[in-house]
């Protein structure tokens, strides 16, 4: 059974990222220095990265635990796959 999970804050988060990227457009529009620019593009990845590392944890707090406690062998593999999948996909930032 999935699960609706909000993530307000992880909306606001995403909206500053949002604000984050609009001014990156601004500097390269402007001609601004190349090393502030990649500065900014790091800051807003990492944001993003932070973002995905807590809507994860969510994920693994809520989804996963009710999987694991659940009797379903198929959705206990399925989730521990989506897990591993998250984990190769991570690593290869």
């Amino acid at each position: 059974m999935a699960h609706k999970i909000i993530h307000t804050a992880n909306l606001v988060a995403l909206r500053r990222v949002e604000g984050q990227v609009k001014g990156i457009q601004k500097m390269i529009e402007e001609g601004k220095y190349c090393v502030d620019i990649v500065n900014q593009i790091h800051a807003s990845v990492n944001a993003l990265y932070r973002v995905a590392e807590k809507i994860l944890t969510k994920h693994m707090e809520n989804c996963v635990v009710d999987a694991l406690r659940g009797r379903s062998k198929s959705q206990k593999k399925q989730k521990i796959n989506e897990i591993m999948n998250i984990i190769k996909q991570l690593n290869k930032l």
